[in-house]
């Protein structure tokens, strides 16, 4: 399954973020992390960190990523909102309560069953 994470706050976060998915032993077993620039706007110069994509493979565990997830944002200042995407399928994670963190595990779950979906 391939999804894109964006973090608000900017690049710094992005960066943050991808660095404690890689250092996770259970996300960095099952879970390909790669940084994907975007276009510079007008006036801009240089590609800007957009997302971050993830592939996913065998043994790939939707609560222990998003429970990764949700610790990296409590250790961060500010708590920066995280949206998970794949295809039109849009998780927020922004609050950091146990419904969302649950809810957020229940759709990646429902979706990780069905690969007709953006790969």
């Amino acid at each position: 399954m391939r999804f894109e994470l964006q973090v608000g706050l900017g690049a710094g976060e992005l960066r943050s973020l991808q660095g404690w998915l890689r250092a996770d032993p259970v996300v960095r077993r099952s879970v390909v992390v790669g940084v994907r620039g975007g276009v510079p706007g007008p006036g801009e110069m240089g590609t800007a960190l957009d997302v971050l994509e993830l592939v996913t493979g065998n043994g790939w565990s939707a609560a222990s990523f998003v429970l990764a997830v949700a610790a990296w944002r409590q250790s961060r200042p500010g708590r920066p909102r995280v949206e998970i995407r794949r295809g039109e399928m849009v998780i927020v994670l922004a609050e950091g309560s146990e419904e969302e963190i649950a809810r957020a595990v229940r759709v990646l779950e429902a979706v990780g069953g069905d690969e007709s979906g953006n790969r």
